[in-house]
């Protein structure tokens, strides 16, 4: 079992910079391949950012390439999402996800979620 807590939404203006934090329970942190996905209101969850066990492989939607940024850190069982450039558009709740075996780009793989935090960018 694995438990995933995000922290660092907000509200930020447009153009401005963000950084989310993903939180991982217990020693098996290494294991997943960790993505971030996005629901804005009535729409479908959307895949942002993924990145390999080891952190060597990231990839990314067409939305957010160029602007934001996932990394992780496995000795403090955390991933990143930094978001920069940010847009009115990125406004959505913001999860994290493990992957036990794909890459953690696909919702429907996914095996571990985070509740969700909201992030909002006014124009």
């Amino acid at each position: 079992q694995v438990q995933l807590v995000e922290s660092g939404g907000g509200s930020v203006q447009a153009g401005g910079s963000l950084r989310l934090s993903c939180a991982a329970s217990g020693r098996t942190f290494s294991m997943y391949a960790m993505g971030w996905f996005r629901q804005a209101p009535g729409k479908e969850r959307q895949f942002v950012a993924a990145i390999s066990r080891s952190g060597g492989s990231t990839y990314y939607s067409d939305y957010v390439k160029g602007r934001f940024t996932i990394s992780r850190d496995n000795a403090e069982n955390t991933a990143y999402l930094q978001m920069n450039s940010l847009k009115p558009e990125d406004t959505a709740v913001y999860y994290c996800a493990a992957d036990r075996v794909g890459r953690g780009t696909s919702v429907g793989s996914m095996d571990y979620w985070g509740k969700g935090i909201l992030v909002t960018v006014s124009s």
